[in-house]
């Protein structure tokens, strides 16, 4: 409700001569006479009222996306040049493409193949993955366990990593990690020493820290170049979106 009344006022404002607007200078009739023309007026006109509102929102929107760009700029160095975090792509792909995740969000798991393809698809993105359980302990195990698989086996195996836990459906535990590594071809036991190293915990919390700054309080979030996504997108949505990106530069 307060919002459509934000919308009302915004609408009001557009309309009408600034002087029209100032009830100070208006006597009680006059103000009387004024909120019943605009009563009038909008239940004669109804559209109007969805239409500031509409505008409104549009507003607020563009408002958001420029304090976005300018936090994305603020912490590039952060976002973008963190060796801790996975890479995938191409390296000196002209977009580069962040994701905040966390591998018992439902909604990450959906856009985990959508992402595979669009880099499939596309050999000009850099792509980096962020860590990002908030999901729970199960999360935080997870990631933890993933980061230690790129410190005990390297990227290929991180990648692998990630992709089986992005489809795993079950009970995050020490014991079916150590299956899933298993059935990976890699050393479970020497993941699981590497879990709760200060290192892993640094990466989380410094990746919490960012999101933090960045208001990110969901997954999946996507930075792609200046611009964020929060939510899920589809494939074709982040194709147009880059493609509206690379048209601007």
């Amino acid at each position: 409700m307060k919002k459509l009344l934000a919308s009302v006022a915004t609408f009001a404002t557009l309309a009408l001569p600034a002087q029209a607007l100032d009830l100070s200078a208006m006597n009680a009739a006059e103000r009387d006479a004024f909120g019943q023309a605009v009563r009038s007026y909008l239940l004669e006109n109804p559209a109007v009222i969805i239409e500031a509102y509409e505008l409104y929102q549009q507003q607020q929107a563009e408002l958001e996306a420029a304090n976005d760009q300018l936090l994305v700029r603020q912490l590039a160095p952060a976002l973008f040049e963190d060796d801790r975090d996975f890479e995938a792509g191409n390296p000196e792909g002209d977009v580069v493409m962040v994701e905040f995740l966390d591998y018992r969000c439902g909604y990450c798991k959906k856009a985990h193949e959508e992402v595979k393809q669009l880099i499939a698809g596309d050999k000009n993105i850099r792509f980096i993955v962020k860590e990002f359980p908030i999901l729970g302990e199960e999360s935080v195990l997870a990631s933890r366990f993933a980061i230690a698989t790129r410190k005990v086996a390297g990227d290929d195996a991180y990648a692998r990593m990630n992709d089986a836990l992005m489809q795993y459906r079950g009970k995050v535990t020490e014991g079916s990690l150590k299956k899933v590594a298993g059935k990976l071809g890699l050393d479970g036991d020497a993941i699981l020493a590497m879990i709760d190293d200060p290192e892993v915990s640094q990466q989380i919390a410094d990746t919490h820290q960012v999101a933090s700054a960045l208001s990110i309080s969901g997954t999946p979030t996507f930075v792609i170049q200046d611009q964020m996504l929060r939510g899920y997108v589809p494939l074709n949505g982040m194709q147009e979106l880059i493609a509206a990106i690379r048209a601007e530069m």
